[in-house]
């Protein structure tokens, strides 16, 4: 829910988020006990880091505490990622979730499982995995104004692709040099 108060906040920090190299994806301000709690979610390609939440942690506290945006009561800042199981809204975190599953529901009703395979600013490319095992991975465009909400999924047992493909590399490469010591049978 947008209030002229968020407004001004974000339009506050926005620029703040831009010049650090991130991404303002949710401003919420709520009630806790006697304080306001300022509620800030950030992300950037490739994700971002502790070192960089904190950093615009304090420069947020900063430019608050020299506004007079949040007036004189105290309220506690919190600055954070948007999570594991974060929702895809915008074309960018479409492509953020390259890789990952998410669990998709239609505008036309019914929901889907699918692995985003890559987006632009009108869709994704999905693989959408069979119900129940049954059957083979389909892919499918799909179009955002198909979209009614979509969320990625947390997988607990998936393995990484590409850290499989270096593990199996790495090993191949280790047989390979002790296969070849030197010593030879006579």
């Amino acid at each position: 829910m947008s209030t002229p108060q968020i407004d001004r906040l974000r339009a506050l920090l926005e620029p703040l988020a831009a010049e650090a190299g991130l991404d303002l994806e949710d401003l919420r301000i709520t009630q806790a006990g006697s304080r306001r709690q300022v509620q800030i979610d950030v992300d950037a390609d490739g994700g971002v880091d502790l070192d960089a939440i904190a950093e615009f942690s304090r420069e947020v506290g900063r430019v608050l505490d020299d506004s007079d945006l949040m007036g004189s009561a105290p309220y506690l800042l919190e600055v954070g990622s948007p999570g594991a199981e974060r929702p895809l809204v915008l074309p960018r975190h479409w492509a953020r979730a390259e890789g990952r599953l998410a669990k998709i529901q239609l505008v036309e009703g019914g929901e889907i499982i699918a692995r985003v395979l890559g987006s632009d600013e009108e869709g994704a490319l999905v693989e959408v995995q069979p119900v129940k095992g049954r059957g083979r991975p389909k892919e499918r465009r799909l179009a955002f104004a198909e979209v009614a909400k979509a969320r990625v999924q947390v997988e607990f047992n998936r393995k990484d692709e590409a850290l499989l493909d270096e593990a199996g590399e790495d090993i191949a490469d280790e047989a390979d040099d002790a296969g070849d010591d030197g010593a030879h049978d006579a």
